[in-house]
């Protein structure tokens, strides 16, 4: 198939390009910048511009585009561009797939855990209520864009990656490193989390997968707290887990986005999923370390 994928630059983009390769599939780029190669298209959410008819040459459509959360403290500046970088390229994804004459086949349009608020020791599934706060209420807008498609729609409900070149992974193993810490607040918290491989698999699978539609959580089956993270690392990194950085301090240093994506909990399951046949490659905490520290 022909994808056409939007942030295909990023983390979780570049490795998607590599799985559709590897899948047999023609990944197709969107690029703010001008093309370099054949398999690029130059597009600008901002100014509402994408190529004329492209819609009509593709069989799917992954949307990745947004600026990074990783990126903190949150200013009011960054806030609004976190907010239009997601809802002004989904819309205009959305209005070209709408417009086509033969529209791709399938949409899988970028989402967050943000969605389920703070869930606490709550499990999380597609049909757990929307929860509340800045997060909830953009993913929700966001999904609600999403929904406009006139196309089978995935909605991917993404989580912490694991690499070795993520920029929340490489944070914190250098707190573990150099400062032996334990856990951001009491450590208590559910951190959902996949390797950034087998997110980018799940993605094709789920772009193979017919019958799938709707939200998916994109989480490894195997849930782990903030501080069985930090100690799986901490593992493999040869280095001992002594200190807990305090909430305040987390607040202190990083602003709103300590109570929004550090010191919130996400227990989602995995089950639908795992439903569809998905595989992992990397099932467990201990294999999702090994994979993040090469």
């Amino acid at each position: 198939m022909k994808v056409l994928v939007s942030g295909s630059s990023g983390l979780i983009g570049t490795e998607l390009i590599k799985q559709l390769k590897s899948a047999g599939h023609q990944p197709i780029r969107l690029v703010r910048t001008t093309p370099k190669s054949d398999n690029e298209f130059q597009w600008s959410p901002q100014e509402g511009k994408i190529p004329e008819g492209i819609m009509d040459e593709v069989d799917a459509v992954v949307n990745l585009n947004g600026a990074t959360t990783s990126r903190i403290p949150w200013t009011p500046g960054y806030v609004k561009k976190l907010i239009s970088s997601r809802l002004l390229s989904t819309r205009l994804l959305v209005e070209a797939i709408n417009a086509a004459k033969t529209p791709p086949k399938v949409f899988v349009s970028g989402s967050a855990e943000g969605y389920y608020g703070n869930g606490g020791d709550k499990v999380l599934t597609e049909e757990s209520p929307l929860g509340t706060g800045f997060m909830a209420e953009l993913t929700n807008d966001w999904e609600q864009e999403a929904k406009k498609a006139n196309i089978r729609t995935v909605l991917i409900r993404t989580t912490l990656a694991m690499s070795k070149n993520a920029i929340a992974l490489k944070l914190i193993k250098l707190m573990i490193s150099l400062l032996f810490v334990k856990s951001l607040g009491n450590g208590k918290q559910w951190w959902a989390w996949i390797t950034v491989e087998d997110h980018a698999r799940a993605i094709v699978h789920l772009i193979e997968t017919t019958e799938a539609e709707g939200p998916y959580n994109l989480v490894a089956p195997e849930p782990a707290t903030c501080e069985q993270i930090f100690a799986a690392l901490g593992k493999k990194l040869k280095r001992p887990n002594l200190i807990r950085i305090p909430a305040w301090a987390m607040r202190l240093t990083a602003g709103s986005a300590a109570d929004q994506i550090l010191l919130t909990s996400h227990r989602m399951s995995a089950e639908k999923l795992l439903a569809t046949g998905f595989e992992f490659n990397h099932p467990t905490l201990g294999q999702a370390a090994s994979y993040t520290v090469r």
